[in-house]
C-alpha cells in the first residue's frame, strides 16, 4: 500500500472542497500539488550527515566563530500544513574540522523540508551540525513568520517567532553568546 498521496487524492480533495476538478484553471492541479508536496517535503529522504562533508585543512589555527547569515528557510508547520517561512543564521567555532560553508545552507533546508515547528526545526540543524562536526560551539537562531497565525486563528500579520539554540561552549561563556548573537542580529 503507498502512502503517497496520488493525483487522484488531490483530485477527490477539490472535490470535497466543492470544486470541479474538470474545470480548465484545476485540470492539471493535481498533479502539480503532488509534484510540489514531494518538493516540500523531500528532507524526509535526505540524511543530514551526508550532507555535512567536514574538512581538516584551514581549520588548523581557526578558532573564532563562522557563521552564516540570511539563510532562507521555508517549511510547513505540522499542525496546519500551513507554510511558514524567514531567515536562519547558523554559527560554529570549529575544533580542528571546518565544513563547507553551503552544507550548512543544505542542513536548513534538509530539516526545513519535514513537517516542522519551529522550535524542533532549530534543535535538530543545531544537534546535527554538533554530532558530524564535533565544533566546540554551536548557535542556530531562526526567525520566521508562520502563515497558520497570519492568515488564521488569531490573524496577526508580520508577527515574527524567534528560536535559538546554542550548543557546547556557546551555553556557559557569556562572551561567546554575546558575540554570536550580535552577528546573528537582523539588520
Amino acid at each position: 500500500m503507498s502512502t503517497e498521496f496520488s493525483e487522484n487524492d488531490w483530485r477527490r480533495f477539490l472535490i470535497s472542497l466543492g470544486e470541479d476538478p474538470n474545470r480548465s484553471g484545476l485540470r492539471e492541479t493535481p498533479a502539480r500539488v503532488e509534484k510540489a508536496w514531494k518538493h516540500w517535503t523531500s528532507g524526509y529522504t535526505q540524511n543530514p550527515a551526508e550532507l555535512l562533508k567536514t574538512f581538516e585543512d584551514g581549520a588548523e589555527q581557526y578558532n573564532e566563530l563562522i557563521v552564516v547569515r540570511n539563510i532562507p528557510v521555508y517549511s510547513h508547520c505540522e499542525h496546519h500544513l500551513a507554510p511558514f517561512f524567514g531567515k536562519a543564521t547558523i554559527g560554529y567555532m570549529p575544533d580542528g574540522k571546518i565544513v563547507g560553508l553551503s552544507k550548512l545552507t543544505r542542513l536548513m533546508e534538509c530539516f526545513a523540508k519535514r513537517l516542522q515547528v519551529q522550535e524542533r526545526l532549530t534543535i535538530q540543524v543545531a544537534n546535527a551540525l554538533m554530532e558530524s562536526l564535533q565544533p566546540k560551539a554551536v548557535g542556530v537562531v531562526i526567525r520566521c513568520r508562520h502563515l497558520c497565525m497570519e492568515s488564521r486563528g488569531i490573524r496577526t500579520p508580520g508577527e515574527e517567532t524567534v528560536t535559538s539554540a546554542m550548543l557546547g561552549e556557546l551555553q556557559p561563556n557569556l562572551a561567546m553568546r554575546t558575540e554570536f548573537l550580535a552577528l546573528a542580529r537582523k539588520d
